[in-house]
């Protein structure tokens, strides 16, 4: 396996990155997954746009586009595989200890791993901690991530794959690493990037595409969706038939059925939907 690290390919035995790197230090970091279909890259446009904005929420130097892009296509043809999971990881770099950035420059990791097609359904809870929506962070893809850490850790203990958080004023959120969809009197509904929810790049996409309205939503519209789905760049669009003791009949349900199949052939067409 190789990555790249600053600047150039290295064995994965080989890499390394300072132990007083901002981003291990103090989570001082952004990130973006990207899933990679035999080697080709599905919305890296999309995915670079939003690093550069998580860049500017955390006064980050703006990443050079050219060079990620550089350094995703060379550790993509390193490593030939028929799925995979691209981490690109850009920190605030070789700091002092404590919360002051250094002037050393950004971090940047590009690495790959391999992984599985997800299963159609899948079961979630919900957690009693809470997003902020007015935090400094909220929106933001950063590496500060111990959060959800732990309530994915509540939701495996649970028998689930995913934890859904309510916001400060008991508004739907999102999930650990997903955005959620609900169904109601047949209409499709997802919580606004308002709501203290990361702007997802599939969320986006299925909003467009499956017609989804953009809805404050009360945690408890849980108990009452016909269908609840959500979305993130390995699960594309997947159906909850479980959320808490509830169970969701026949699930994925049509409007899900339809949205997971839509979604499936607009991005088989167009690897980089702009």
């Amino acid at each position: 396996m190789k990555l790249w690290v600053n600047g150039g390919l290295m064995n994965a035995e080989d890499a390394r990155v300072s132990v007083f790197d901002h981003g291990l230090t103090v989570g001082d970091g952004i990130f973006e997954t990207v899933k990679a279909v035999h080697g080709r890259p599905f919305a890296l446009t999309r995915h670079l746009d939003r690093l550069t904005r998580s860049a500017r929420g955390l006064g980050l130097p703006e990443p050079d586009h050219d060079e990620v892009r550089r350094a995703c296509a060379a550790v993509l043809e390193a490593n030939p595989m028929e799925l995979g999971r691209l981490r690109i990881t850009y920190t605030g770099g070789l700091s002092p200890l404590g919360s002051d950035r250094g002037t050393d420059g950004p971090t940047l990791v590009v690495a790959l791993g391999e992984t599985a097609r997800r299963p159609d359904t899948t079961a979630v809870i919900t957690v009693p901690w809470v997003r902020n929506e007015r935090g400094a962070l909220a929106g933001l893809k950063t590496t500060s991530y111990a959060e959800n850490v732990v309530a994915l850790a509540r939701a495996a203990e649970q028998g689930a794959s995913e934890a859904l958080f309510a916001n400060t004023v008991g508004q739907l959120c999102e999930g650990t690493g997903s955005n959620v969809f609900v169904v109601l009197d047949g209409e499709l509904h997802t919580p606004p990037v308002s709501s203290g929810c990361l702007a997802g790049i599939t969320r986006a996409l299925a909003v467009d595409w499956a017609g989804a309205k953009e809805t404050d939503l009360p945690l408890d519209v849980l108990d009452r969706a016909e269908e609840i789905f959500l979305t993130s760049t390995l699960r594309d669009v997947q159906a909850v038939l479980r959320v808490d003791g509830r169970d969701l009949a026949d699930a994925p349900g049509p409007v899900t059925a339809k949205a997971m199949r839509v979604f499936e052939e607009r991005a088989a067409a167009d690897q980089d939907p702009k």
